[in-house]
């Protein structure tokens, strides 16, 4: 477990090493993140020991959000100054996923024999 954590954090680290070096304006732990990803699709799976961290850690993930809810209290004030933009910006960018999954499904997911289906009587 303390090998698959230390693989996990030693990504994010790349990943903050990459976001101060270059100055791209993306935070590092999603660099990092990339990063880990590019790893596991060249191993060619995910080891069983960074799976279980990673099912630990998806278990305990609203824990996760405490600080950033404790980071909007304090600045809820700019949150009511720009709650319309805001706003705005969350139901745009919910409606953009959802159409880039169906995209993404569509062209990717598993494709259907004309005729299959329910068989007639099967409701």
């Amino acid at each position: 477990m303390l090998q698959a954590l230390t693989a996990i954090f030693l990504c994010q680290l790349a990943g903050e090493f990459l976001t101060v070096g270059t100055g791209l304006p993306l935070p590092g732990p999603v660099i990092g993140m990339v990063l880990l990803f590019l790893i596991l699709v060249l191993r060619g799976g995910v080891p069983d020991n960074i799976g279980r961290v990673g099912d630990t850690l998806l278990g305990h993930l609203s824990l996760l959000f405490v600080p950033a809810g404790a980071g909007i209290m304090q600045h809820v004030a700019r949150l009511e100054d720009e709650a319309v933009s805001i706003s705005a910006t969350l139901v745009v960018s919910t409606l953009v996923t959802i159409a880039v999954t169906a995209l993404v499904m569509n062209r990717f997911g598993p494709t259907r024999r004309p005729g299959a289906g329910a068989e007639p009587g099967h409701d």
